[in-house]
């Protein structure tokens, strides 16, 4: 392995520590005059190229533009810039339907094809609540790539093995730094600090607020939320119940449709859209938390009241 490409592995584990998204771009074919080579490699966030080469400036605003759009749907893209007079040869028109072909933006010449393929940070869930359906779904998420986070005050770090952060407080305050905004947050206290943990994962400027709770205790917290002067937009986006309409009733089940719910989220990326419910869907009621057995733990129901 030369040293050219340990530099460039060097400043991508430095962009993963940090949870900056970024594209690998790779010069697949060239055509003269050009100063780079198929096999040239950089890596570039939405803000420019961090490191290594793919040629010179006439090539990097189209590049910059498409890893934008790349790093917003995490989809690779194939990409080709020639000078704007140049047609693409008849036997190759075929192969360019999925290659985006850009202009040249100076007058040096010669053709780049450059494949772009986006690494993004893996997608953070934030559950909040030690509950028996917390501590099922911190067992599930990884399991779909995931990253987790524990926020429950005074949390048993034993009891949430698989969780990569276990935060022992849902004070605001000391949540401060610990939690990156544009988070999934699940609100899974059930009956134990419910006001707080919303306010918590309120404080955390989540991309999207789950409740584990029936649509009754859902809106009778949001009303609480409201009336202490919490933004009411943020209030009403909280999504309770939370889940996939599978008939859920144990608290395994329920973090289950949950996950789902996380999952279609995750997948529609930054403009997510509300997963699928139905009224005949998780009602999540203290009726079936009442008759739900915890997998851990000393908790009495899977709901709270």
């Amino acid at each position: 392995m030369t040293d050219v490409s340990n530099d460039l592995f060097a400043a991508a584990q430095r962009l993963q520590e940090q949870g900056q998204p970024y594209a690998l771009v790779s010069v697949v074919r060239t055509e003269p005059p050009a100063s780079a080579r198929p096999g040239d490699k950089a890596l570039v966030t939405a803000q420019g190229i961090v490191h290594g080469w793919i040629g010179g400036g006439c090539a990097q605003p189209a590049v910059l533009h498409t890893v934008r759009e790349a790093l917003k749907d995490g989809r690779a893209r194939l990409i080709r810039i020639a000078p704007a007079e140049e047609e693409a040869p008849r036997d190759a028109q075929a192969l360019l339907r999925d290659v985006a072909e850009f202009g040249m933006s100076c007058h040096s010449g010669g053709t780049l094809e450059l494949f772009i393929d986006p690494i993004l940070p893996p997608t953070r869930l934030v559950i909040i609540g030690d509950s028996p359906v917390a501590v099922a779904l911190a067992g599930l998420a990884p399991r779909v790539g995931l990253q987790v986070t524990v926020v429950a005050k005074g949390a048993d770090r034993e009891r949430f093995p698989d969780a990569s952060q276990v935060i022992e407080t849902d004070d605001t305050g000391g949540l401060t730094g610990q939690v990156a905004p544009a988070a999934l947050i699940v609100v899974a206290t059930q009956g134990r600090r419910d006001l707080q943990g919303l306010r918590a994962a309120l404080a955390l400027k989540a991309r999207k607020i789950w409740l584990v709770a029936s649509a009754r205790k859902a809106q009778v917290l949001r009303d609480l939320l409201i009336g202490a002067q919490h933004d009411p937009a943020a209030v009403n986006a909280i999504v309770a119940p939370a889940g996939a309409p599978i008939g859920a009733q144990t608290p395994e089940e329920i973090a289950l449709s949950v996950l789902a719910a996380v999952v279609a989220a995750r997948r529609a990326g930054h403009d997510a859209v509300e997963p699928v419910l139905a009224a005949e869907g998780v009602a999540q009621t203290e009726d079936v938390a009442a008759s739900a057995q915890p997998a851990h733990g000393p908790h009495k129901g899977c709901c709270g009241h």
